[in-house]
């Protein structure tokens, strides 16, 4: 049996709040340099090359990528030959608190969803945590603005509606959600499950990195067909125009009821954030 102090769970959560804040994954940097390098439309273009420059000051300067440095979402994956010292959620705040303190990043969580009362150290995490085989543990951070977030939706569709209205639900969330959550984005879509579990596919799905399609040849296949119907939209970069609307379309799915079709679709922009360390 492995052991690992949870001391060390605090210390990696912090370094990975402002890595994920500071440092934008590679294959979302290079979705955007493709997109960039392909975008015909001149103010589409010159608006990509703005966001290019906003990443060059952040790398440059360590600030944060966006403004907004988000909900501090966590995934950990423990592995089963793993034993916590002490109380995980616990350090996992800890490191929530201190990352954002030592990084002088935004804290945007208010502890009460009606009185709107801000916590000052944007505690709590919003934690996810699954056991699997082996002796490590996968600590992910993937902070979440609100403006992308707030343009995330999920429904309850019928069996019948099939495939054609899962698309037609994920094209119109797109549609909808039009320059508020600041295209060029990135969709993460859950399929199946349960009413709560579908959602976290959806956000689960963001995890997986851009040039991985998913396995299954069917739902990847599904990925590339409403990655090019978005891009089709002409919304474009920040809604000013072009074929730069989607970076990218991560689907997961699950089993489900035989009367039950969940779909639930996460909205990131263009600065999807994550980081990860195993210990």
């Amino acid at each position: 049996m492995k052991t690992i102090p949870a001391s060390r769970i605090a210390d990696t959560v912090a370094t990975l709040c402002i890595q994920a804040n500071t440092q934008l994954p590679a294959d979302v940097k290079a979705a955007l340099d493709a997109a960039q390098a392909a975008e015909p439309w001149p103010l589409a273009k010159t608006t990509l090359d703005l966001l290019q420059k906003n990443l060059v000051v952040a790398a440059e300067q360590n600030l944060p990528i966006c403004q907004d440095t988000g909900m501090a979402c966590v995934f950990i994956e423990l592995g089963q030959q793993v034993q916590i010292e002490g109380d995980l959620e616990q350090a996992v705040n800890e490191g929530v608190r201190r990352g954002y303190g030592e990084g002088y990043l935004r804290k945007s969580i208010t502890g009460d969803p009606l009185k709107r009362c801000n916590t000052d150290d944007n505690t709590p995490a919003f934690l996810s945590l699954h056991f699997v085989p082996g002796d490590e543990v996968k600590i992910t951070v993937a902070p979440k603005g609100a403006g992308s977030e707030n343009m995330s939706r999920l429904a309850m569709l019928k069996p019948a509606d099939g495939v054609e209205g899962v698309k037609n639900f994920i094209l119109d969330t797109v549609r909808q959600a039009g320059s508020n959550p600041c295209p060029p984005i990135v969709l993460g879509v859950g399929i199946g499950g349960s009413f709560d579990k579908c959602a976290y596919l959806a956000k689960k799905a963001l995890l997986r990195p851009l040039d991985e399609p998913n396995a299954d040849p069917y739902y990847a296949a599904l990925e590339r067909q409403l990655l090019n119907e978005i891009n089709a939209m002409g919304i474009g970069p920040q809604g000013f125009g072009g074929k730069t609307t989607c970076l990218g379309v991560s689907i997961e799915k699950m089993a489900t009821h035989v009367a039950c079709l969940p779909v639930a679709v996460n909205i990131s922009c263009h600065v999807t954030r994550r980081a990860s360390a195993k210990l």
